[in-house]
């Protein structure tokens, strides 16, 4: 049933890789239901988020870093940020404040203009400069669309956030509660384990290879005092499945403790965690795999 002077919307989260929107996703709902790492492209799907008081309901998508794919998961995740330029009630444009602007992010504003969808620019990191280096990138932002807010933050330290809730409740209107008013997120259980290990892989490997990861849960057994989860991990080559194993299985125990204390949280219940690796040559070229491994518009 509707609420009487009720509002509701939706708000898409889109910026570069390495920006922080999963960051500031998890901020703004008060739990972790996007995984983050220092590694580019760490986003894959569209995450939906999920904030609700009793006036009030906004949709967050958490979208993949817009980037120049080298791949076709890459245009995948690309064209998923894009599509949601249009399909919303007001962009978060989030950007890393403590660096230059970037070429891409001159793009994506030029974008956000000829879309004309109302915008905010959230300058993200701002624990990590000066206040007086801001006012410079405010005007090089402010010269190539006109935002209808500019809000500085440090979604590490939910420095901001609030400001910037307050900023979205502006394009909000009258309307339904979408979702019940305990809901975070749209994604199943099963989805959000297998992010958690992914994440994981991404803290602990270097260079390419977590990027050549995905994970499927082939099994996930609910018992009264224990969540039973098995878990395999592809990667595109052999030496990578090597790497992931560790030596004497070291890397894989390690990335099965780390994730198993997050799946552990998520459940609020004792978790059995077993984890195989396997490989799958080249599978971010292969549209049956990323499909099947749940990269879908679907």
């Amino acid at each position: 049933m509707k609420k009487k002077n009720f509002k509701s919307g939706f708000a898409a989260i889109i910026g570069m890789p390495n920006v922080g929107k999963s960051t500031l996703l998890n901020a703004i709902v008060g739990q972790k239901i996007a995984i983050i790492s220092d590694k580019p492209q760490t986003t894959r799907n569209k995450i939906l988020a999920i904030y609700s008081t009793d006036e009030e309901q906004i949709i967050f998508t958490d979208t993949p870093g817009i980037h120049n794919p080298h791949n076709k998961l890459g245009e995948y995740m690309v064209n998923v940020a894009n599509d949601s330029i249009g399909d919303t009630d007001v962009l978060i444009f989030v950007v890393d404040a403590s660096r230059r602007i970037q070429d891409m992010e001159r793009k994506i504003a030029l974008d956000i203009s000829r879309a004309g969808v109302p915008c905010i620019l959230v300058l993200n990191k701002v624990d990590l400069m000066r206040k007086e280096e801001l006012l410079p990138i405010i005007a090089d932002y402010s010269s190539i669309h006109e935002f209808d807010s500019i809000v500085p933050i440090s979604a590490k330290n939910n420095d901001g956030v609030d400001i910037l809730l307050h900023d979205i409740e502006d394009y909000l209107v009258e309307g339904p509660e979408f979702y019940d008013a305990d809901m975070v997120t749209d994604q199943p259980e099963k989805q959000i384990a297998a992010e958690i290990i992914r994440e994981k892989l991404l803290w602990l490997l270097d260079k390419e290879v977590p990027h050549g990861i995905a994970i499927e849960i082939t099994k996930m057994q609910e018992k009264p005092k224990i969540t039973n989860i098995y878990a395999t991990i592809y990667c595109e080559k052999a030496s990578h499945k090597g790497i992931v194993i560790g030596k004497n299985g070291e890397m894989l125990k390690k990335v099965g403790t780390m994730a198993r204390g997050d799946i552990e949280k998520m459940l609020e219940k004792k978790v059995y965690l077993e984890l195989w690796v396997k490989v799958k040559s080249d599978w971010r070229n292969s549209d049956f795999l990323i499909k099947n491994f749940g990269y879908t518009n679907e």
